[in-house]
């Protein structure tokens, strides 16, 4: 690529050279800001009980999905412009019945935002069923700081069946 870069700038005169190499230059030091950065000290155990929720929904694990969670935690889902509501235990136990698809959430650069014992995390997700998207959209999730453990207060998405990864 160096190569062609250089072989581009022969046949540019000075000035569009320089403004070539001043583009070049501009755009290799923002896309490492496009890339997703590993959570700070402050933001990974943030993340924690999102992650623990998302490994009880995939072992179908009620106590598991619950324990991440403030008791009455309320799930807004979003599904075709329409806001589906339950409590955190209501969906432990639906996600929970015996099935034989082996499901599987996950989000992707999370935007995590801490003000003492308060906590939002805004990010992508995408949930699989037997390894193959399902659907994919926003998760939102309030957290809580309480004892010294962050806990899931709420949590909101989005849900569209139009995935990039399909």
């Amino acid at each position: 690529m160096t190569g062609s870069i250089l072989g581009a700038m022969k046949t540019l005169s000075l000035r569009e050279s320089l403004l070539f190499a001043a583009g070049t230059l501009a755009f290799g030091l923002a896309v490492p800001s496009i890339q997703a950065a590993e959570p700070t000290p402050q933001e990974a155990p943030v993340l924690v009980p999102i992650h623990a929720m998302f490994d009880g929904m995939t072992a179908r694990d009620a106590a598991a999905v619950k324990a991440s969670a403030l008791p009455g935690t309320v799930l807004v889902l979003m599904r075709d412009g329409k806001p589906a509501r339950m409590t955190i235990e209501a969906f432990a136990d639906y996600i929970a019945k015996p099935a034989p698809t082996h499901i599987e959430e996950r989000i992707s650069d999370p935007l995590v935002r801490i003000d003492h014992d308060l906590a939002m995390v805004w990010a992508p997700f995408e949930f699989r069923s037997d390894g193959k998207p399902d659907h994919c959209g926003t998760d939102l999730f309030a957290l809580v700081r309480s004892d010294g453990k962050w806990l899931i207060a709420s949590i909101a998405d989005t849900g569209s069946k139009e995935c990039a990864a399909k």
